[in-house]
């Protein structure tokens, strides 16, 4: 549990910095998301210092203004892979797609782009999706209500504003074809 409260502060505070960076690069004192006079403030890192090659960071128009993967993908960021040290790093390469989406595009979860960030535990294990696949019941309203998905869409990844990057999948499209009538496949690695 401490693990993952030290997680989402510390990606809570990426996206922070990323929003206060936008466009104009307020300090952190006056950008309107931190207290001022928290002690905090002097600790934390600029977004200009941070985020100064935003160029370099794969930009986005949405959100924390970062495509935070393509970063990665890009070698424009290495984050560490656990901050405890006993953490064992599991990169898994799985995608599950989810095809309860009524009229909506299904969606295809890709663990890589999520577990290159995220240990295992972090989902699954505490009640927050089941690691068989259909068994988790997510639906949109609690999506939106900063549950499932919504835990971190929304808040540290790209917002739920973007509804085609998670539905994806168009019933009857080559990439609906290429999971051969299951639930989960083997993804592509990078």
């Amino acid at each position: 549990m401490v693990r993952r409260a030290l997680l989402l502060v510390l990606l809570a505070g990426l996206c922070a910095l990323a929003l206060a960076a936008g466009q104009k690069w307020l300090a952190i004192a006056k950008d309107d998301l931190h207290d001022p006079q928290s002690p905090a403030v002097g600790v934390l890192q600029e977004p200009a210092e941070a985020l100064g090659a935003l160029s370099a960071l794969a930009p986005d128009a949405v959100g924390n203004q970062v495509r935070w993967v393509r970063a990665l993908d890009q070698g424009a960021i290495q984050p560490r892979t656990n901050i405890l040290p006993e953490t064992k790093v599991n990169l898994r390469t799985t995608e599950v797609l989810l095809v309860n989406t009524a009229h909506l595009g299904m969606v295809k979860f890709p663990h890589r782009q999520h577990t290159a960030w995220l240990d295992c535990s972090n989902c699954h294990g505490n009640g927050l999706f089941e690691q068989k696949a259909g068994a988790t019941k997510i639906g949109m309203l609690r999506v939106l209500a900063g549950e499932k998905c919504g835990l971190c869409h929304g808040a540290v990844a790209f917002p739920l504003t973007e509804c085609d990057r998670c539905h994806s999948v168009q019933r009857g499209s080559p990439e609906h074809a290429a999971f051969n009538g299951a639930l989960v496949r083997e993804g592509v690695t990078k």
